[in-house]
């Protein structure tokens, strides 16, 4: 009878730290491994649109710690036109699982004359989500925090891959996903917000109906727009 028990309390201590890790993970439609993207960045300074840089992105399969991952990588570089106003040059690296659920993130940025950089690592166990952040600051210093959640945390790397997989079908202008995002030493609610559907002119003339979707972080009481991005509706 113990034995039996002594099973039941095992196995139900199971099924309570997988709970999280499941709500945490995600059906992938949207990308496979070896995609390669590139993107045109602009900043809008007094409703002129200016190009400032372009990024790279790619996606491969690969494995962290034993486990089936994706490993997701995006360069940011910014041109000599907006160098004067904001120095970006940004490294972000991400790790998720098959399933999509957040393993690992960091981010190497060097905007205006700081640099710092961010890590998140990510662990499910009893039922919740358990984050180890790290920042180095500009000065150098380290700083390190640990932190349990009874819900799911992302990055904006992860949500970034995650989002790729939502299905907008149903969705009206103002419909709005909500969720924490953690860097190197916050968590901070974050949304995407669906603006509608609008028609867009591409760098190479062609026109496309796309989704008009922004990302916000909240700051001060309010949700701040934090970057634009189109996606096209098919």
């Amino acid at each position: 009878m113990k034995t039996i028990k002594s099973f039941g309390i095992a196995l139900l201590l199971l099924l309570v730290s997988t709970t999280v890790s499941a709500q945490c993970t995600f059906r992938n439609t949207a990308f496979k491994s070896g995609e390669f993207l590139t993107y045109n960045l602009y900043y809008n300074w007094k409703f002129v649109w200016v190009k400032a840089g372009n990024a790279s992105m790619s996606i491969v399969q690969t494995t962290r710690h034993g486990k089936p991952a994706y490993r997701g990588s995006l360069v940011t570089r910014g041109n000599k036109r907006v160098d004067d106003i904001f120095v970006l040059r940004d490294t972000l690296l991400c790790y998720s699982g098959t399933d999509l659920a957040p393993m690992y993130f960091r981010k190497g940025a060097h905007e205006g004359k700081r640099y710092t950089v961010d890590e998140v690592f990510y662990s499910y166990s009893g039922g919740r989500c358990h984050l180890k952040q790290h920042r180095q600051q500009h000065d150098g210093k380290h700083v390190w925090k640990n932190a349990t959640y009874d819900d799911c945390v992302f990055d904006m790397m992860n949500i970034f891959l995650r989002a790729r997989s939502f299905n907008p079908a149903n969705w009206k202008k103002g419909y709005t996903v909500k969720f924490p995002i953690a860097d190197g030493k916050n968590r901070t609610p974050a949304q995407i917000k669906f603006d509608g559907k609008v028609t867009i002119k591409a760098d190479n003339g062609v026109k496309y109906r796309c989704l008009r979707l922004a990302y916000m972080e909240y700051e001060n009481r309010k949700y701040k727009r934090i970057v634009d991005f189109y996606v096209t509706d098919d």
